[in-house]
């Protein structure tokens, strides 16, 4: 008798479209509605090891970076007003971004990753496109920190034992 394969049901993928975005910077917190995508990520760093009677290196991990990038709707300044502030004072602002994932139909839940100490690598200061149907901006940036205070429910058949 054949044992029945367990497969992820197609109602517990995600939408793509279905989370939210918020960034705060300093005492404001902004609903960052006009983000097309948001792509966070961690990279960890690491040092070739030599290993005597090996021909091949190990790889010791000794740190990580997290870089990031978004699409935006060109309709709001706050990315500018922080260049503007940075050009004009000298100093620099860092802002936290919290991205969450929810699916109603999916049974894999919630997920929610704040990211912290956020810094826009630079940005779009003014544009237009006279043959676009309507304009866009990306927007690059690091983070130094980040945390999770909500993880996606294990789906069921995902844990094998």
């Amino acid at each position: 008798m054949e044992e029945k394969r367990t497969t992820m049901l197609a109602k517990d993928t995600l939408s793509a479209a279905l989370a939210e975005c918020f960034v705060t910077i300093g005492e404001r917190r902004y609903n960052l509605m006009q983000a097309i995508n948001v792509e966070a990520k961690f990279e960890k760093t690491k040092t070739e090891v030599p290993i005597l009677g090996k021909t091949g290196k190990g790889n010791k991990a000794t740190g990580w970076k997290g870089t990031g990038s978004c699409t935006l709707h060109y309709n709001t300044s706050i990315f500018r007003k922080m260049m503007l502030d940075y050009k004009d004072t000298g100093q620099d602002v860092y802002f936290e971004m919290q991205i969450a994932n929810e699916d109603p139909t999916s049974g894999a839940g919630r997920q929610s990753i704040i990211l912290k100490d956020c810094n826009i690598d630079g940005g779009i200061l003014a544009k237009f496109d006279a043959d676009a149907e309507y304009l866009e901006e990306e927007v690059d940036f690091t983070f130094e920190d980040f945390s999770m205070p909500e993880s996606f429910t294990d789906l069921v058949g995902f844990a094998a034992n």
